[in-house]
């Protein structure tokens, strides 16, 4: 049994000081066995930010970690370093891989860099990285749930939300779900849900999941929600008929200044 812990857009600069404590006391108290980060670490790709977000996944003590750069860990302003240096400050804090893969004996979690630093916000997957995941999924180990995650979302609820979706994702979708990928995490739009990504048009050939996480930290709370991170709980069956997993969806609750559950989905996989 594996239990991942998935947060997403710290943005750390905006982090709320109660909000943090909530969340390292929710890691300690369950004690996940691996945590994603995916994206917007900090809110203006500061040294100073890039270091309080590193202090704080130190601090977490969860390993192994994946952590991606989301369009905030590109420098805005400072149009020379987001040209010629974009992602410095997160390989300072976070080291050189832009696209990690984690990978223990019940998981493969397979990191897409989306960002570009000549777009502002929007995200963008290739034709080469899609083939370059596909294979990795291929290779994966019986008994691993198979994840891949992006930073902005592959797939989107609200029609409102399309303009944020990842481009090139379609493509990725069906050829991710082909090569046995389960889920597919992500966040930027700060909008907890779990999607079924084989109940909509175009489905997917297999059963896969689309797991967004909403803010984890920042004062930025969108869409009348809380700050919000996921639990990810892995039984680490083999068999086809008895795969599945359950995203436990935890809130933060300024009443007790505690990260409760709000809801808990069990996925069935392929």
């Amino acid at each position: 049994m594996s239990l991942l812990l998935h947060i997403s857009d710290p943005h750390f600069g905006t982090e709320q000081a109660p909000v943090v404590a909530a969340l390292l006391a929710l890691a300690h108290l369950r004690a996940p066995d691996a945590l994603v980060l995916s994206g917007d670490v900090t809110q203006r790709a500061r040294a100073s930010q890039f270091s309080a977000a590193r202090a704080f996944c130190d601090e977490l003590a969860i390993s192994p970690m994946l952590t991606l750069p989301g369009n905030h860990d590109i420098p805005l302003y400072n149009v020379g370093a987001r040209l010629l240096r974009p992602y410095a400050g997160y390989v300072r804090a976070f080291g050189a891989a832009l696209e990690p893969v984690l990978e223990t004996d019940s998981l493969l979690v397979i990191g897409v860099n989306t960002t570009r630093p000549e777009r502002h916000k929007h995200g963008v997957v290739s034709r080469s990285q899609i083939s370059r995941v596909a294979a990795q999924l291929a290779r994966a180990r019986a008994g691993q749930l198979r994840i891949v995650v992006t930073h902005q979302p592959a797939a989107v609820l609200r029609p409102q939300d399309e303009h944020d979706r990842l481009r090139g994702a379609e493509p990725a979708l069906q050829a991710w779900a082909a090569a046995g990928a389960d889920l597919i995490l992500g966040g930027h739009i700060h909008l907890p849900y779990v999607m079924d990504l084989q109940a909509r048009e175009p489905a997917t050939p297999r059963p896969m999941w689309c797991v967004q996480a909403g803010t984890a930290l920042s004062s930025r709370v969108r869409h009348n929600t809380s700050n919000s991170v996921n639990l990810i709980l892995w039984e680490g069956s083999a068999q086809p008929q008895q795969r599945s997993c359950t995203v436990e969806r935890c809130d933060y609750s300024p009443a007790s200044g505690r990260f409760e559950t709000a809801s808990v989905t069990t996925l069935a996989l392929g």
